[in-house]
């Protein structure tokens, strides 16, 4: 549905009467469901075809935006980090990725570690689901509490980092603030409407998606806590990298530890496979393990020293994929080590 939406956005883009019809033939080496941004993928190689096809041009960051756009139209409340890194991508360094406006700085990763994908082999389906779309609530919804707090214009703020910008405060004192503010208790949606002075209807209307209006309980305290505290480990990641101090890839290894974890009892999207996966990994040489993608499935990234990857991959492969019916999974695509490459490209024969 993504791939077809495309063409019509860019329409607008361009204020299109009409527009060229193409064959396609689709293919692909990304397991679906994998928190391997597969859908992602196949939006922007569909943007960047249309585009090529049309004749026309985009900036990289402009096409992002579209391509995020237009996965919005299934009903996942998503961000732009996947479709951004998918244009913006270079091979040999990572990238942060900061938005409002959208950009991207170089991270030199360590050259002494191997960042290793495993498949859990849960598949998550973010569109069929309202997992996704509910703790997106819970973050609107604990912005807007956080902004009423600070005495902001509130019904204005949809996510927790412009509660920050308004603010004009590090993220270590809006864990701070959060702490003050919030109550660790589930919010119910009539506690929400009476923090905010607003009706339910004007909840359920205003505020909330269609899939998330009839949710019960919201936790605002855990979802803010693991964003403010998940943005912190980011920097301090990016921090260590240009550091590059001795013990290097224990200190990453260290946050991917901290992440996993805030993932699974803050923000709860994991799930027992995969916090299964993340021991299984840490018991055979990973200095850290934690979920990737909108997790509740879906992979593990561990960060593995260079010298310990052969035995690694194999201990892993017999201790998570051979004692279950997971060994039927592809292996290639269950488990191997991975690095940082280019963006997407179209190649054109000569």
């Amino acid at each position: 549905m993504q791939i077809l939406l495309f063409p019509f956005l860019l329409k607008e883009h361009f204020g299109l009467s009409n527009l060229t019809g193409m064959n396609c033939l689709v293919d692909g080496t990304i397991p679906p469901s994998s928190g391997l941004s597969s859908s992602s993928a196949l939006v922007c190689c569909a943007g960047l075809v249309t585009l090529t096809v049309l004749g026309m041009n985009l900036s990289k960051v402009e096409l992002a935006e579209i391509c995020a756009k237009s996965e919005r139209y299934i009903g996942t409340e998503g961000g732009g980090m996947d479709q951004s890194i998918s244009f913006l991508a270079e091979e040999g360094t990572a990238k942060l990725i900061e938005f409002s406006p959208l950009r991207a700085t170089d991270v030199k990763l360590p050259s002494e570690a191997v960042f290793v994908i495993a498949n859990s082999c849960v598949e998550m389906n973010k569109a069929a689901t309202s997992h996704f779309n509910i703790r997106v609530m819970e973050c609107r919804l604990a912005a807007k509490l956080l902004a009423k707090y600070k005495s902001l214009q509130w019904d204005k703020v949809l996510r927790l980092e412009e509660v920050q910008a308004k603010l004009g405060v590090s993220l270590e004192e809006m864990l701070l603030i959060t702490e003050d503010a919030l109550h660790p208790e589930p919010y119910s949606p009539e506690e929400v409407c009476k923090c905010l002075g607003i009706s339910l209807q004007e909840l359920r209307t205003q505020i909330l998606s269609p899939n998330t209006q009839d949710v019960l309980i919201f936790k605002l305290y855990q979802r803010a806590k693991h964003v403010y505290s998940e943005a912190a480990r980011v920097l301090q990641f990016k921090r260590i990298c240009e550091e590059a101090p001795g013990n290097m890839v224990q200190l990453l290894g260290e946050l991917m530890n901290q992440s996993h974890v805030s993932c699974r009892d803050m923000y709860e999207c994991s799930c027992p496979e995969l916090d299964q996966l993340v021991d299984i990994c840490r018991k055979f040489g990973a200095q850290g393990s934690r979920l990737t993608g909108a997790g509740w499935g879906g992979c593990t990234v561990s960060i593995v020293p260079a010298d310990k990857l052969h035995s690694f991959l194999a201990n892993v492969h017999e201790a998570y994929y051979q004692r279950s019916n997971r060994s039927l999974a592809p292996e290639k695509q269950s488990l191997f080590a991975t690095k940082p490459g280019g963006g997407a490209l179209v190649f054109l024969e000569a």
